[in-house]
């Protein structure tokens, strides 16, 4: 009976426990969060966001690069020519190159002395003479040189002017020479040219016929019924 007591009043204390520990569990409110919304907020995050969307696509989006333009290359000017060849002329061999200058000019006018195929006694002296025309624009000056072209020389020896001929002037050209001891026909070509060798104008030529030689066959003195090479330059 006693056991019986006892174990009833364990029960019921252990009953209360439960009930207070029950009582007390229940006075614990639950915690809930409690979320508040701005609009303003919502609206100022949406837009930053948009924003950075786009900054990113740029950043992703691939660059154009402008294209190169290409640039043609500049053609150097060539100096433009002033001298003028003369057309079918020979070079002399070993002579310098030079050009000849366009406003000088000399045209054959006549024999003054000398007719073509004179008759010689050998070693015979004389003197040839042409007379010539400054055909050209610009004056010969002095220092200009009237020399042997090919053929003969018959010796002779260059001539060098003294002093100017005007332009449109005529000018008598005298050589010393001196027949050659062999009997023969010799012919000798003569042509002015400057002071620095530039030939120009009209080949003239002197023939001669040298102990009862036979005559040439070829007359005329101006240099365009001359078949003969003459040293002028490219």
């Amino acid at each position: 009976m006693i056991k019986i007591r006892l174990m009833t009043r364990i029960q019921v204390i252990m009953m209360t426990g439960a009930l207070l520990l029950a009582s007390c569990g229940a006075a614990v409110p639950e915690l809930t969060p409690t979320v508040t919304f701005n609009a303003d907020d919502v609206r100022t995050q949406a837009v930053g966001t948009f924003s950075a969307d786009l900054t990113q696509t740029a950043l992703a989006a691939p660059t154009d690069t402008p294209t190169a333009t290409p640039t043609l290359p500049t053609l150097a000017t060539l100096p433009a020519s002033t001298a003028s060849t003369p057309f079918g002329a020979a070079t002399v061999a070993g002579a310098a190159p030079t050009s000849v200058t366009s406003c000088y000019g000399l045209t054959f006018v006549s024999d003054v002395t000398i007719p073509d195929n004179t008759q010689m006694t050998p070693g015979k002296a004389f003197t040839k003479t042409w007379k010539v025309l400054n055909a050209g624009s610009c004056a010969w000056e002095a220092g200009f040189k009237f020399g042997l072209t090919g053929g003969e020389a018959m010796g002779s020896s260059p001539l060098t002017l003294q002093s100017s001929v005007a332009a449109g002037a005529q000018f008598d050209l005298s050589v010393p020479m001196t027949a050659p001891n062999t009997p023969g026909t010799y012919r000798g070509n003569w042509r002015m040219s400057t002071a620095s060798g530039q030939f120009f104008g009209d080949e003239v030529y002197v023939v001669i016929v040298v102990g009862g030689g036979a005559a040439a066959t070829s007359t005329g003195a101006a240099a365009t019924a001359i078949p003969t090479a003459t040293p002028t330059q490219p």
